[in-house]
């Protein structure tokens, strides 16, 4: 193809469906849009889209053409992402994800990496959704659980996150102290909603409860502790976390197989560049003072 205009200017109506927005989305006029679709279809000897009074519908030449667009897109915006990263020095964008649960020990740390490189704008990004390293969605990732394999991915792990039993005052005081494992049909339990989470509580929890009883069903950590708080059951936390509310109580001695692996994850592209060699040097340093 001679014309990469034409190319991307059939992308994105085919995108937006129409030539309106394929305009607003270039930047061009809608004149200009149309003549691209006219001349790649002349070009070409077949009709990409079918036009109606809604908009430009693909037609099958037109998806094929979609998707082999859509695939050289992603690719741009995965060099683009591993350019960002590749200065000499610290500065431009440093982009961290993690799951919100971190957030109370990262947050600092974050801020006293930009304090020492004012160039830097930090974007740290939290949730259940797996960040895409190798689509330069982030230069680095903090993961949970088991070592991440994504291909590409340089994994270094960070540390062991020390996790707990707890319950409210207000539930101990309506049904007791749990009194070992043998003691769990007769309470409460705040569970995982995914009955395949691969949290090594989580396995735990599902192997030694009666189903029954895990009576409490969370789709993520943040909710789980909420539910803990209000008394809704017992149920599992990070022990650095418990350690902040007073108005809980440990409900069992810690088991080896409660605790979790944090990993450091980078794409191998990014891996070596200054800027994240600086904050894995720095974020290990700090976290040497953490008491996870």
């Amino acid at each position: 193809m001679e014309n990469w205009d034409e190319v991307r200017t059939a992308y994105q109506v085919a995108r937006m469906g129409t030539v309106s927005g394929a305009a607003e989305v270039l930047g061009v006029h809608h004149a200009t849009v149309i003549r691209h679709i006219d001349a790649i279809e002349a070009r070409l000897g077949v009709k990409l889209f079918q036009r109606h009074a809604r908009g430009y519908t693909p037609t099958e030449a037109g998806q094929d053409l979609l998707r082999v667009a859509q695939a050289t897109d992603d690719q741009f915006s995965q060099l683009v992402g591993r350019l960002k990263g590749q200065g000499d020095d610290v500065s431009g964008e440093l982009v961290v994800t993690s799951l919100a649960s971190f957030a109370p020990m990262l947050v600092p740390a974050l801020k006293e990496f930009q304090d020492m490189h004012p160039g830097l704008i930090i974007r740290y990004l939290t949730g259940d959704r797996l960040f895409r390293l190798e689509y330069g969605e982030a230069h680095v990732a903090i993961r949970a659980g088991n070592a991440p394999d994504q291909p590409d991915n340089v994994v270094q792990p960070f540390m062991k996150q020390q996790v707990g039993l707890y319950a409210s005052k207000a539930y101990v005081e309506k049904y007791g102290v749990l009194q070992g494992a043998e003691d769990m049909a007769n309470h409460r339990f705040i569970g995982n909603d995914d009955e395949n989470s691969r949290a090594p509580f989580s396995r735990w929890l599902r192997a030694n409860a009666p189903s029954e009883a895990i009576s409490f069903r969370c789709s993520n950590g943040f909710t789980m502790q909420n539910a803990v708080r209000s008394g809704a059951g017992i149920g599992f936390m990070a022990a650095w976390e418990a350690r902040q509310q007073p108005d809980l109580v440990e409900m069992m001695a810690p088991e080896d197989e409660w605790s979790g692996t944090l990993w450091l994850v980078t794409h191998v592209d990014l891996h070596r560049t200054t800027k994240v060699q600086a904050f894995l040097k720095f974020l290990k340093e700090q976290a040497k003072g953490w008491q996870l």
